[in-house]
């Protein structure tokens, strides 16, 4: 069992504290934004305050994008997630902001007034390059121009569109408001059993709907609450979490959901803390969504008024309080052990499992951590019954998934399709083909760690089973479009660049194989005992699963990679 920092001694950290250390993170980014820098004083001063050791919080200091180095009275985000880089020319737009701002990637300048910081995805792939100036997102083919304040800024919303009769899109469309499924629970509870009984009904629904996890690992969802719940741990020290880290660039589905109807991922986390039995729920959200944290604090407050959360819930006796947290600029954050080490304050590094979180999660207690998407499809699940949203799909694939096409496409934007369908109706059915006189080279499924489909592949179903034996898993639902003007080495370069800046360095080969690879990209892709050693021997599927990503794409473009 995991001790030491993240062991023993967050076990005891809410007695310490009162209340969990994520606080930690609010505070340095506080000194930071006050003063440009998070100082050594900062440090043992945040350390003093939440019962830390100084290590630890200089361990998230150092770790955490958002916090290292000089921040800027003018602090701007670019985007170089590979939406952005295929929309960026092969990635040449970093270079032109860099160029109009005056500073170099990741620096200050001198005098302290503009600071630039290189991200891998802020949630506008479908009209980037994008960067937030600021909390403000710009975005466009005129992105520099936008930013020298020579163009006036615009980042536009997608199109959103269901093909399919809607799921988590609901809200989303305007076809159903939310909070329309928990009261009525909330009255059976007064009613037929008390909150054990209820709590056994949504999990046997959502078992009887096959809803698996969307964030890519496909976790039967009914299997996490039911561990969770089984735990002889009180209630108050149980914890439910949604993942809002959505990191993989070319994925904008949880962004939207966030940020345009709150509400039902609150509604979605608050039946899953009845299916488990917690009273404590937190959204952790990536800090590149800020649109995403203003609107979810906001949905948490109309919720309170509402009483749909705090104490004794519609007369219930049921207590559920939910806190948004932001993240701090990692990747790696998206994974579980990840998360629930940024949420106690520390360095968002994987910690190795078994035991698994649904037994010893968020500081060292029982927590059921599921994505966005997920839990926005939650209500739906329960409101229509398991057995309606399980007769969607092909099993064990059932239901519905949001898939995100990018810029490159005719019709870009966000589409609620039926799992089992084809890449080619999501392709040139929905997407319209590629824009322009662009010709389709090759199709990146399922982000940084799905991988790279060939154009003659677009007939294969959006089904978990079969694009993994194709190499590339669904993942989060994102399609981007990488067209014949794409130097298939400069994209094999910003690949093996995203691997190394995110790595958490943990284990050796990941750390040691992405800098290899940042350092000599073409050979590090041709050298399969490299590959073979960092898909055996990573702790987490960042490591393990670039390896499979390098060679789909060596495969897409063999002649061009040989």
């Amino acid at each position: 069992m995991d001790r030491g920092p993240t062991g023993a001694s967050l076990d005891g950290l809410e007695r310490r504290t009162g209340g969990p250390a994520y606080d930690s993170l609010t505070r340095l980014r506080a000194a930071r934004a006050s003063h440009g820098v998070v100082t050594p004083s900062d440090e043992r001063a945040v350390a003093d305050e939440v019962c830390l050791p100084v290590a630890a919080v200089h361990g998230a200091a150092s770790y955490y994008a958002d916090l290292r180095g000089r921040q800027g009275a003018r602090h701007v985000r670019v985007c170089a997630g590979t939406a952005c880089f295929v929309a960026g020319g092969g990635g040449r737009h970093v270079a032109e902001v860099s160029r109009v701002l005056g500073v170099p990637p990741d620096e200050c300048t001198l005098d302290g007034q503009v600071s630039l910081q290189v991200v891998h995805c802020l949630g506008y792939c479908y009209t980037g390059p994008a960067a937030l100036d600021g909390d403000q997102p710009r975005a466009g083919a005129d992105l520099a121009a936008q930013l020298a304040g020579d163009a006036p800024p615009r980042a536009p919303d997608p199109v959103v569109r269901a093909a399919t009769p809607p799921v988590v899109l609901r809200g989303v469309v305007g076809e159903e408001s939310s909070w329309q499924v928990w009261p009525r629970l909330l009255a059976a509870v007064r009613s037929d059993g008390g909150p054990a009984a209820v709590a056994s009904r949504i999990r046997a629904e959502v078992a009887t709907a096959g809803l698996r996890g969307r964030g890519g690992a496909g976790f039967p969802t009914a299997y996490k609450w039911r561990a969770v719940a089984g735990s002889s741990v009180p209630p108050a020290q149980r914890y439910v979490v949604a993942n809002g880290d959505e990191g993989d660039p070319g994925s904008f589905a949880d962004r939207v959901l966030m940020e345009e109807d709150p509400d039902r991922l609150l509604e979605g986390l608050a039946l899953a803390a009845l299916a488990c039995g917690a009273e404590r729920g937190f959204v952790y959200v990536r800090s590149e969504y800020p649109r995403a944290i203003g609107r979810l604090r906001e949905a948490v407050a109309r919720a309170h008024a509402g009483g749909h959360l705090g104490a004794d819930l519609h007369g219930s006796g049921v207590r559920l309080d939910v806190t948004v947290v932001s993240g701090a600029g990692s990747y790696l954050a998206g994974e579980e052990t990840s998360l629930l080490r940024s949420l106690a304050g520390l360095r968002a590094t994987v910690r190795p499992r078994p035991p698994y979180p649904t037994e010893y999660g968020l500081l060292g207690r029982p927590t059921a951590l599921n994505n966005v998407e997920t839990l926005a499809a939650v209500p739906a699940v329960i409101a229509d019954g398991g057995r309606t949203y399980a007769a969607r799909g092909v099993p064990p694939d059932t239901g519905t998934l949001l898939v995100c096409l990018n810029e490159r496409f005719r019709r870009p934007g966000l589409y609620e399709v039926e799992l089992g369908t084809p890449l080619r109706d999501i392709v040139v059915g929905l997407g319209g083909g590629l824009s322009g006189d662009a010709r389709l080279r090759a199709l990146q499924v399922g982000g940084p760690l799905g991988g790279f489909l060939d154009p003659d592949q677009l007939d294969l179903p959006l089904l978990g089973a079969t694009l993994v034996a194709a190499g590339a898993p669904p993942g989060h639902g994102s399609l981007v479009a990488v067209d014949d003007r794409v130097d298939p080495r400069d994209l094999l370069r910003a690949l093996w660049e995203f691997g190394a800046r995110e790595s958490c360095g943990t284990c050796t080969p990941c750390r040691e194989g992405t800098r290899l690879g940042e350092r000599r990209p073409e050979a590090a892709a041709r050298d399969d005992s490299l590959l073979d050693t960092m898909e055996i021997g990573s702790l987490c599927p960042f490591g393990s699963r670039l390896p499979a990503v390098v060679r789909s794409l060596r495969r897409v473009y063999a002649d061009e990679l040989s």
